[in-house]
Formats: C-alpha cells, structure tokens, sequence
C-alpha cells in the first residue's frame, strides 16, 4: 500500500466529501419523490342565519363528529375560527383539547358582528353573520379599519389560546390585511379560494393554479417575481378543484368538499382524484385541501367524509401523501422556496370514458394549461403574472356582494369560450393543401430540471417536443425540424378578449387599464387569415413564447 503523505490525504478527504456533497445534494433531487401534501381544513362558524335549522347546537356538534373522525384514522389538521365561534366557551373548550403536536388553530377570516363592533365600527349587516363581500370579508373595509379588526382578533385569539394565529384563510382577503398580519403578527400561512367565476359573489381567475405561491406585496391573489417584492407567506389555493372540470366549468364547484355528490362526495370521483394527485408526474410538489365548513352540517358531508379519511390515511400510512396543519405546511414552504416555485398538476387518465388529458404548470411569471381532447391539442390558458399590477383593494372597499381578483390572461380558455369548446392556441398543420389540426398520441410528461417540464407527444408525423420553462414555453418539432406547423388563438363568437393587435414579434393585450405583450422570440406572429385572433409559425421548427410581463 503507498505512503500518502498527509496534507495530500486532507486534500483528498476534502474533495470527495465537497463531490459526495455534491452529488449528494443532485442525486436527492433527482429521486426523492416530490411531495404531495394534504391539508384537512375544517373552518368553523357559530351560526348560520340562512336556514334556521342549522342551530348553533348542529354546528358545534358538526365540528365534534369532524374531530372524532379525524382522530378515529389517525390524521391531524387545522381548525379555522370565525371570531364569534373564537369567542364560544363550547369551542375554545374542545380546541383546546386537541393535542397540539396533531392540530392546530388559526383563524377563519369572515368577519362577523361582534368583531366588527369590538372594533369600533358600526355593523351593516342584516345578520350577526352576513356572507356578503361588502360586509363579512375584509374588502368591505377601508385599510384603517382592517387593521382595528385584525388587532381585535388576533390579541383575543392570544388571550384564549396564549398564541397568535399562524395561519390564516378566507375565500378572499385583500393585501394590505395579509401585511399587516406578517408584519406584526408574524403568520406563516394563508389560503384563499379555488379559481373560480362568480360563485358566492367572488371572482378568483387566472391565478397561481393550486399549490401555493407568495403574494405580491400589493396584490394578494398576484404571485410577485422578486423576493424583495413578496410578501413572504405562502398563499395556498383551497377546496382541491378537479384539473378539467374545475376550469371548464368556471362558476361550477368541482372539488374535494364531501358534500357535492358529483365530486368529493362521489366515490369514484374521489378514488380517481386522489389517484392522480398522489402517482401522476409532478414538478415541484402538490398540494389539496381537504375538509369543509360546518355550515353544510354532519348530515351533508358525513357520507363524503367517511369515505375520504380512510383513503388520505390509507395514502398516508403509503408514504403517498404526507397530511399536515396549514402552519407545517407553510414553515416547509419558506425553508424550501425563496421564491415562488415552479410546480405542476398533470393528469395522465380522466374519468370513466374521457380521453381528456392535462398539465397545468405554474411559475413566478406565468400559468398555462395544455388540455388533450380527442386526441388533439388546446393551449387553453395562458395568464402572465405582474408584481407591479395592485389588486383592487389596496386602498379602497367593495360597495357591492361581489369582489375580483384577475392576473392578466393571454389566453382564457373558460372566460373566452364555450362549453365543450374551450377557447385556446389549437396546433395546426397544413395536410393535402388544407389547414387541419394536428392529431396525436398520449402525451408524455417529464421532468428536465428544478423548474421545468418536458412534455412529448407523437403526432402523426413525429412528436411535438414541449418545454414549459420558468419564463416561456417552447414547441419544437425536434428532429422533423418542419415549419408545415403553427398556432392559431380560436376564441367564440362574440367573446370579449384582451386582445388588441399584432406585429411580426409579438400580441398586444390590454386588460384592467394594464398594456402587456405576447413576446414571441423565435417565430412570427401574422394576423388570422379565417377568423382567429392571430396565427404564430415556427422558424426552423420551432416556437418560442416569451411568458413575462417585463
């Protein structure tokens, strides 16, 4: 055996630990399986003027059969209070019960008339409790006001618990209250509603699609660019919206709450959600949200429920899904991400009969959605995302039962369509002298790097190679390298777009008072020729899109 001689050996010893290091480091990312997380959300209310058969009695006896059955299997998560259930001796009594390494409790913010009054401002509410935008949720209030309400709150919250709130969720909550509590009290946590349109008076559309994202400083449904610009709480989307029908339905709730019989609270459906989103390819991590309100009572979600909490613990006990409170959740996000991350929401087999396959990918700058139907492809969505862009109610109130939070679409396949007929990029190609669209396999997703995916898909004269990239989207005919192909934007008749104009490098948008482009940095872009919006062709095969409001 040769002498070595000792500094030599130091040397040696410190380059392999800095290469096992290192590909330490490259081979965890590569094979440790991305994280799929579950929040069991029960948010609570004391009552419920809207029918008087939901007492005050059948809404604490709903949040005790939710307790028990989450105990029964093992699962823990987060309880939400509305303050006047926060004030209830019943409440605080069993919350405080719960052992605190398995659930925790935050706060549920819909803003009721004791709270209100506490405050210091006079309730205009019909009830003690009324759902309306312009009066129990906090866009109903000028930004002095919130911050007497959040102070009210959160300091009582304290008195009965001995802590602040770490989490904090609502259907809408405006920026300037998420402020307020990072910066004095110190959440880590938020959550507001699934994309939708109109449903309950609140309008969420063309946001971070699901998972979770850090808010602009000025606009709380705005994932910002830069750190120094976020606000560094996780947001995370709720209710676990189905990838297809969510979005083609728009005012339709398809979710994981157990008390719509058509989805959360439909077996199959459940076994095929819970299916995908724990085994199909994922880019990042994936996130849903299961529970409900009490307001539906034990009656409706109890069938629902007792079919979902053996399947999560089931998934749990496999290592599938790791169940957490919003607050584990959050903390797991910041040491994880500086920024927002790049994730994705694939669903490789639909439903019955469907052939309908998707991806949704989101990032700092941009979501899009690729939706499969009958063997062809749809660009469906495509929203940018603009840090420097405030939400409506920054400085000033809703007057009205209905609040709006938008990004700025590119592309809405929902908004400027028809049912069963998505608006979006359609992939043409041009066969026998006529323009048709392109017809294709099952597509293939793959990951290719921390923030990107691969997706390939064998088209009937080669594959159509795509690349969803942090800041644009790449489609490339690959080996074939073949301009016979383009993009053509299709919307319904009628449909009232963003839309402005084209030059040969880009698409103008104007939406909100805010001008913004389509960057197209390698192609051309040409006015449509048969009634689209524009056509984009390829240049040597392929196309770049620029996906970054600058």
């Amino acid at each position: 055996m040769p002498i070595i001689h000792r500094s030599t050996l130091l040397v040696l010893l410190l380059f392999f630990s800095q290469l096992n290091t290192f590909y330490g480091q490259s081979n965890r990312m590569d094979v440790t399986p991305s994280r799929r997380i579950v929040n069991i959300v029960n948010f609570i209310r004391l009552l419920e003027p809207r029918d008087p058969a939901i007492t005050e009695d059948v809404l604490y006896q709903t949040v005790e059969k939710q307790v028990a059955l989450m105990k029964q299997y093992h699962l823990g998560g987060t309880f939400l209070l509305q303050y006047d259930a926060l004030m209830d001796p019943r409440y605080q009594r069993l919350l405080k019960s719960l052992p605190k390494d398995q659930f925790e409790i935050g706060a549920w913010w819909e803003l009721p008339q004791p709270l209100i009054e506490k405050a210091g401002i006079k309730w205009r509410g019909k009830y003690a409790w009324d759902w309306h935008s312009d009066i129990g949720f906090s866009v109903g209030y000028t930004p002095e006001e919130r911050e007497k309400i959040i102070d009210v709150y959160f300091n009582d919250f304290k008195k009965i618990f001995g802590y602040y709130p770490k989490s904090v969720a609502s259907w809408v909550i405006d920026a300037h209250s998420l402020n307020y509590m990072y910066d004095k009290y110190k959440i880590v946590a938020s959550a507001n509603c699934k994309d939708q349109v109109g449903t309950d008076g609140f309008t969420l559309w063309g946001g971070y699609w699901n998972q979770a994202y850090y808010p602009s400083r000025i606009n709380a449904y705005m994932p910002a660019q830069h750190a120094e610009k976020q606000l560094p709480v996780p947001v995370f989307r709720m209710l676990g919206s189905d990838p297809i029908r969510q979005y083609a339905d728009g005012g339709k709730v398809t979710t994981l709450e157990p008390v719509y019989p058509y989805a959360g609270g439909n077996e199959q459906w459940v076994h095929w959600f819970l299916d995908i989103f724990s085994s199909d390819p994922v880019l990042g991590f994936n996130y849903t949200q299961a529970g409900q309100e009490n307001s539906f009572t034990w009656a409706a979600m109890q069938k629902g429920l007792e079919m979902q909490l053996p399947i999560i613990a089931r998934l749990k006990q496999e290592g599938k899904v790791q169940v957490e409170t919003m607050a584990q959740s959050g903390r797991w996000f910041r040491q994880m991400y500086k920024v927002t991350p790049s994730t994705t929401f694939a669903v490789t087999r639909d439903l019955n009969t469907s052939n309908k396959k998707t991806i949704w990918y989101n990032s700092r700058f941009y979501r899009t959605n690729l939706l499969w139907m009958n063997g062809h492809l749809r660009i469906d969505d495509i929203h940018l995302f603009n840090e420097a862009v405030p939400d409506k109610y920054l400085n000033s109130v809703t007057k009205v039962n209905q609040s709006f939070f938008y990004t700025l679409p590119v592309v809405d396949g929902f908004q400027w369509g028809e049912r069963d007929n998505p608006a979006g990029f359609r992939l043409m190609e041009i066969k026998d002298g006529n323009e048709q669209e392109v017809s294709g396999g099952d597509p293939v997703f793959s990951n290719t790097g921390q923030s990107t995916t691969h997706v390939s898909w064998p088209g009937s004269k080669g594959s159509f190679e795509i690349d969803l990239q942090e800041n644009k989207l790449i489609i490339t005919t690959g080996k074939s390298n073949t301009d016979n192909w383009f993009l053509d934007l299709y919307v319904a008749t009628g449909a009232k777009t963003a839309f402005q104009q084209v030059d040969s490098v880009r698409a103008t948008y104007s939406f909100d008072g805010h001008t913004y482009y389509l960057a197209v940095t390698q192609g051309r872009v040409e006015t449509h020729p048969m009634g689209g919006l524009y056509r984009i062709k390829p240049d040597h095969g392929t196309i770049v899109l620029k996906l970054q409001d600058d």
